[in-house]
């Protein structure tokens, strides 16, 4: 009889938080198996792809797993050393350049973050394509990208960032986190031959750059 009066009263307890949540208006949540999984394989991922489907955990959960289908397989290429060196002259000039001009670091840091993805052999279908293969791979670092490409989409960046450069400081900062992460593959020594006959491994591979110029 107690165990029936524990059950009973949970039942209830239940009904009335459900009919709460229906009351204010707000989307009841739903389950879905392979959360613990996908939680362990994405991480604060997996957190942003809840709260971006309002807590519907199966809607996050198929969209995480379509990102570990399509992407799960792929493998970086790997940069001969100049390459790597190159990056990172090129990330020392933008992290230079934020002393005068934060925004202007900003732009400069997406676009490099675009090259070097690229060149690495992610898809080139575009920012989103690009993001969602990436957080496979790089879940714990890919918001650094995200933040810093939703930052110099903005037309009105150096305007309304003049008295926010904390927040530019700190995206510039996780986007360091993810271009550290990227570089950490080991120089191929052996595509510097493709390199000095033809041009960047990307460019010997057809790989195609979005915005900007070379490193």
């Amino acid at each position: 009889m107690t165990i029936l009066i524990i059950i009973l009263s949970l039942v209830v307890l239940a009904a009335l938080v459900l009919g709460g949540l229906a009351a204010t208006g707000r989307p009841l949540p739903t389950m879905a198996p392979g959360g613990g999984l996908l939680r362990r394989r994405f991480g604060p991922e997996y957190e942003r792809a809840v709260a971006r489907h309002q807590g519907d955990t199966r809607a996050a959960h198929k969209e995480l797993a379509s990102r570990l289908r399509l992407h799960r397989r792929f493998r970086a290429r790997s940069l001969p050393a100049e390459r790597h060196d190159a990056y990172r002259a090129s990330w020392a000039r933008a992290q230079e350049q934020f002393v005068d001009s934060p925004a202007g670091a900003i732009a400069e840091v997406d676009q490099l973050l675009n090259r070097l993805i690229r060149e690495l052999g992610y898809p080139s279908d575009g920012y989103g394509e690009q993001l969602a293969a990436v957080s496979v791979h790089h879940p714990h670092q890919v918001d650094g990208y995200r933040r810093v490409h939703t930052l110099a989409s903005r037309e009105d960046l150096a305007r309304a960032m003049a008295e926010r450069t904390e927040e530019l400081r700190s995206s510039l900062l996780a986007a360091r986190e993810l271009f550290d992460a990227l570089l950490a593959g080991k120089p191929a020594a052996d595509e510097s031959a493709d390199t000095e006959a033809g041009g960047t491994p990307a460019e010997a591979t057809g790989t195609t750059q979005s915005r900007g110029g070379d490193v």
